[in-house]
């Protein structure tokens, strides 16, 4: 049995059908547009994120391969002045009734400032205070070296001690120098890979802070010379 469905009721029937398909349409790209809004999103992110990073990453090696060079300048003025050291000694060794103990001191302290070395990878605290604590041994040493020497006028007028004296007295300023042209690397690099977003990247690829020269005990104080050999004595 053949049923005749009226024109008028099929045409709103597919005008019906074609509504649908048009809203789910709508709908279906409604929805790839915010997925591709927020990968869009997310891209632009990583980019952002990676290209901060890379040029937080280049500042952060440019700075810690200025802290190793500050370094090696600091220890090659220490080696500098213990180079000096040997000469030193030959020439006071030459004075009549030298102390022995005084000599001995400096010799061994210089033995131990010479072995303790810092590999400009590893400047822990720890570390740089064992440098610091040997080096400042030597120091120690060396000044009352020269306390001693006032006692002996013919050293006092060897024109081969005088010149080992000036040297040394030019090293210790090069010294000084190049301590406090590391710490102002330090203090630098610490700013840098403490500063956000910075310290973000530092935590990941591994830039840790760094330890500054801390000023030696008792340095606030000036010590104090006592050059009358009677007393002395």
């Amino acid at each position: 049995m053949n049923i005749n469905v009226p024109k008028s009721y099929r045409a709103e029937k597919l005008k019906i059908t074609n509504t649908k398909l048009v809203i789910l349409s709508i709908k279906i790209f409604k929805i790839m547009k915010s997925r591709n809004l927020i990968l869009i999103v997310i891209v632009g992110l990583i980019l952002l994120l990676g290209g901060c990073g890379c040029s937080q990453y280049n500042s952060m090696v440019s700075q810690d391969e200025n802290v190793k060079a500050k370094w090696a300048n600091v220890q090659s003025d220490y080696q500098r002045r213990a180079d000096l050291i040997p000469n030193l000694v030959n020439t006071v060794k030459g004075a009549a009734n030298f102390e022995q103990e005084t000599l001995t001191r400096v010799i061994e302290a210089r033995a131990k400032a010479t072995q303790t070395t810092i590999n400009p990878g590893d400047l822990t605290a720890e570390n740089l205070q064992r440098f610091q604590q040997a080096q400042g041994e030597l120091s120690g040493a060396l000044s009352r070296l020269l306390v001693t020497v006032e006692r002996y006028p013919e050293l006092k007028a060897n024109q081969n001690f005088l010149n080992l004296q000036a040297q040394l007295e030019g090293t210790e300023n090069r010294i000084k120098v190049s301590r406090n042209d590391f710490n102002t690397a330090v203090q630098e690099y610490n700013q840098t890979v403490r500063r956000f977003p910075n310290v973000i990247f530092a935590g990941i690829l591994g830039f840790s802070v760094r330890q500054p020269f801390q000023a030696d005990p008792g340095a606030q104080t000036a010590p104090s010379v006592n050059f009358n050999t009677d007393s002395a004595r």
